[in-house]
């Protein structure tokens, strides 16, 4: 059996299964991405990697809202499985479907239409103009099953099994890594045939996620019927906060990395490279976000307030011995890592300079992502945006923006350490003595 019932048994052991195959996917998921910069940039271009690129942006930003349902997924759907409300869990995960579905209609249809007008106003540069325009067009025209591709995973997480979803990111990994060179060289589509590649090897791995799920009953699927009025409310209560949380940490980056540009093209280089070494980094810290997410989540439901503190310590301790070790070796190895993304010697120096100053503030970051999981399984989402808006536009912005005033270039890092440090003491606070346990988002009796 692998779905979990969190509400019973060694939470220490329970944590360790449940998060490792959630590290392994986001792995799979970053390499998916480093894969696809690595054909399209030796195959086509440095235009056609700036052009995806800025579709990717486009993406990801357009894309904040829907992903923020989605994340609300987590939480509703785990307090049902440790309810063991199995009438509530086909109630809602036909409510997800049916919103999710037509969400991504909609945008799709918004996307296909609109693409070129969106890249005018980003002032995409003309030369990529043409390339980033079909590329964004093919993804938007694929979006549904990029959605369900990742509604399936979600909704096996909440429900306690985090290794089946792995296996079907490694599907999509690897056909995408087959299909680019096909259809970009072989094929000679270019752009075009990179986008296909991605829609293909997501859409595949969707499918095959959806028939095994149904065969194997591991998600109580239905004929997609009309949801409830309550059901749609709190999805809606849940995802609206959850997907202007996604907005609230694109922009916060984006402001950060106008900081960034003021110093020139080999600080910002050198950004460039460390955020790419920093996507990898935190990945245990996202990982273990998610786990204590969904544990918590059950155990609220029955609650198992004991449980629920457990959960915070193991997670905690987790990330701290975790999150020092990455540290360790990112403070030894910085500068070889950052030469494997550039070749000026000002730029590798920044981010070496960067990396090792950031390296030991990354542990408090990771305990934002556990005690913030643990805040958002009960549902408490607005309050988790609030704390996302303190961290981000409070601190970061602002920190980064005076330490490199007075500091220089490296006072940008300084400045976001010394955030995460503060971040994680709001985070801290709120988790202690906040109002996140009164939360309730069903009725005891159902």
């Amino acid at each position: 059996m692998t779905q979990q019932d969190f509400t019973k048994g060694s939470i220490r052991k329970q944590m360790i299964n449940f998060a490792g195959p959630i590290i392994l996917t986001n792995i799979l998921q970053v390499s998916y991405q480093l894969i696809d910069s690595l054909w399209i940039g030796n195959l086509i271009g440095d235009k056609a990697l700036g052009a995806v690129t800025i579709s990717s942006t486009v993406i990801v930003t357009v894309l904040a809202f829907i992903i923020g349902i989605n994340n609300a997924t987590l939480t509703i759907l785990s307090q049902l499985k440790g309810k063991e409300d199995h009438q509530g869990l086909v109630h809602y995960v036909n409510a997800f479907v049916v919103i999710l579905s037509l969400l991504a209609l909609l945008l799709g249809v918004f996307g296909v239409i609109f693409s070129k007008n969106i890249l005018d106003f980003l002032n995409t540069p003309h030369e990529m103009l043409n390339g980033a325009n079909i590329y964004l067009q093919i993804n938007f025209f694929g979006i549904l099953l990029l959605m369900g591709y990742n509604f399936i995973g979600t909704a096996l997480r909440s429900l306690g099994d985090s290794k089946t979803p792995l296996r079907f990111v490694f599907i999509a990994v690897v056909l995408n890594t087959i299909l680019d060179p096909i259809f970009i060289a072989g094929f000679d589509w270019g752009i075009a045939g990179a986008a296909w590649a991605t829609v293909i090897s997501q859409g595949t791995a969707f499918l095959l996620a959806f028939i095994y799920t149904l065969r194997k009953k591991m998600i109580p699927f239905t004929i997609p019927r009309r949801p409830k009025w309550e059901e749609v409310w709190l999805i809606f209560k849940l995802g609206i906060p959850a997907g202007l949380q996604m907005m609230v940490i694109h922009a916060g980056v984006m402001a950060i990395l106008s900081v960034v540009n003021s110093f020139g093209g080999a600080v910002v280089a050198g950004y460039g490279a460390s955020q790419r070494i920093d996507s990898l980094i935190i990945l245990p810290a996202t990982a273990l976000g998610t786990a204590v997410n969904a544990m918590v989540g059950q155990n609220i439901a029955v609650h198992r307030w004991d449980r629920v503190r457990q959960i915070a310590i193991y997670g905690a301790i987790y990330n701290f011995f975790i999150m020092v070790t990455v540290a360790t070796v990112v403070f030894i190895f910085a500068k070889f890592l950052t030469r494997l993304f550039l070749n000026e010697t000002e730029a590798i120096q920044f981010g070496t300079d960067y990396l090792k100053i950031i390296a030991y503030f990354y542990p408090f970051i990771g305990l934002n992502f556990i005690l913030n999981g643990i805040v958002r399984g009960s549902g408490a989402m607005y309050q988790v945006l609030v704390l996302n808006i303190i961290s981000f536009w409070l601190l970061r912005y602002p920190l980064s923006y005076i330490c490199s005033s007075l500091m220089g270039q490296n006072g940008i890092a300084v400045g976001v350490g010394i955030s995460f440090v503060i971040s994680s003491f709001f985070a801290y606070a709120y988790f202690q003595w906040g109002g996140w346990k009164k939360k309730r988002l069903f009725k005891d009796g159902g």
